[in-house]
């Protein structure tokens, strides 16, 4: 049932996709040649364009069906879904091109052909956007349903369960548990009702034809169950995954390799140790700081003036912090506290209603405007714009020995803001939570996910309870 199901919706998609590439053709066609946006002119027919169409609408397709872009979307992030598209289609662009190269067709208009690829992406991401946010509405209340069964009642499967309840909009439902140990009365406790041992997987499967997954979470030292258990799946056309005892170990999204002709896990590659995308990060960084720079430079001047007639001392405050691959930096802001006597040693943690805070340090502090002149750490390549915030290397010698895997926020460049801050961790908060979301951040990087953390500081620059 559910891989008729997921057949269904590779052929909605499809049909889809083809219908908004269409659309586009419509759209270009309109904007380059009737709009008179472009100038005036006689383009060839547009019987000729539409075979042309209809071509890249083939191309495009087949480009998505080879790279995985109408696989089963229940469980990714829509950050997969637009990179996919996005890669679709500029593969589909440049064999769109080489066939009409090959055919020898020179009128074709070429700016039309831009405005054309460039509508068909944008709405196809929209489109598929706005999908992705109906369906998982509907999943929250209660449509579109998948059933799941989980074997293995112990620590790990429960707490598998209880992870799957914080995420309603996957739409997942689980029948309840199989265990040769384990059982429980139904309703004595928040957990399914264990239906049975592992020997009546079968009949279970036979008996509640609407599951569509089995979960193997079984501890350690039970994988010998694992075959005979994942045949009987496949014999009753059930998807079946396994989450490992070990999964403590790994990130969040573990990268599976081939080595040998032996399966790997590799358990610390992160986005960011491919060149292309911290090619693409550090574009972003240079074009968003360098615009920032201009654009609140008149606020930084009000800022300095404000600084320098409150309080004596310097305008910019300095301070070392450790940044990417455990090197140290100054990293730069608007003095915000009474200066700092020389030989006195700043290991002292912000706290709210700090004393040593100056009335308009306080404003500043609150708005996030003392953050301004680190974006001339971003253009030094110093930080980004977003990332982990830097740590003083007081605290990141303390931090290493207290907080497991707090070393690993070092793998990718600190950032002005980042997710743990965008969560509301600032101030004085629990370090342990924001090197949880650091260490999502690194493993789960995104361009998108920068771009939706740099609006969600925006609108967290005047409503931050925590910024002291």
């Amino acid at each position: 049932m559910l891989r008729k199901n997921q057949q269904f919706l590779t052929q909605v998609y499809m049909t889809a996709d083809l219908a908004v590439i269409q659309l586009s053709f419509l759209l270009a066609w309109w904007l380059r040649f009737e709009s008179g946006l472009f100038g005036f002119v006689y383009p060839i027919p547009i019987k000729y364009y539409l075979v042309w169409s209809l071509v890249y609408g083939a191309i495009a397709l087949l480009t998505g069906l080879i790279s995985g872009l109408y696989s089963p979307k229940r469980r990714k992030r829509f950050a997969d879904d637009f990179i996919r598209i996005v890669q679709t289609h500029a593969i589909g662009f440049f064999l769109l091109l080489g066939t009409m190269y090959f055919a020898k067709e020179i009128n074709i208009s070429r700016s039309y052909l831009f405005l054309y690829m460039a509508l068909s992406m944008l709405l196809i991401v929209l489109y598929r956007y706005l999908v992705k946010q109906m369906l998982r509405a509907m999943r929250r209340k209660g449509y579109n349903k998948q059933y799941m069964l989980i074997i293995g009642a112990g620590a790990l499967g429960r707490r598998f369960y209880l992870n799957l309840q914080h995420h309603p909009e996957l739409g997942y439902d689980v029948v309840g548990f199989l265990d040769d140990e384990l059982k429980w009365e139904k309703g004595e406790t928040e957990y399914p009702e264990v239906l049975g041992k592992l020997d009546g997987l079968q009949a279970m499967l036979d008996r509640f034809r609407i599951i569509d997954e089995v979960i193997l979470a079984m501890p350690y030292g039970h994988s010998d169950r694992y075959p005979e258990l994942m045949g009987i799946c496949e014999r009753a056309g059930v998807h079946t995954m396994i989450v490992p005892d070990y999964y403590d170990f790994l990130p969040t999204r573990p990268v599976f390799d081939n080595f040998a002709g032996m399966p790997l896990i590799n358990v610390r590659e992160v986005p960011l140790d491919l060149a292309a995308n911290r090619f693409f990060k550090r574009l972003f960084d240079i074009f968003f700081a360098g615009f920032a720079v201009i654009l609140t430079s008149p606020i930084m001047l009000a800022v300095a003036i404000g600084v320098k007639l409150t309080s004596p001392g310097p305008v910019i405050f300095k301070q070392e912090r450790v940044g990417f691959n455990r090197r140290t930096f100054q990293m730069y802001k608007f003095r915000s506290m009474r200066a700092q006597v020389a030989e006195d040693e700043d290991t002292g943690w912000t706290t709210e209603n700090d004393p040593r805070r100056t009335k308009f340090g306080t404003f500043i502090r609150r708005t996030s405007l003392d953050e301004l002149p680190q974006f001339f750490n971003v253009l030094l390549g110093q930080m980004s714009v977003v990332g982990p915030r830097p740590e003083r290397p007081h605290y990141v010698e303390l931090f290493r020995e207290q907080i497991p895997n707090y070393m690993l926020k070092h793998h990718v460049p600190p950032g002005i803001t980042g997710y743990a801050q965008c969560a509301g961790l600032r101030g004085d908060t629990s370090i342990e939570k924001r090197i949880e979301y650091d260490l999502f951040y690194i493993e789960n990087w995104t361009f998108l996910f920068d771009i939706r953390l740099v609006f969600i500081t925006m609108y967290k620059m005047l409503t931050d309870k925590n910024a002291y």
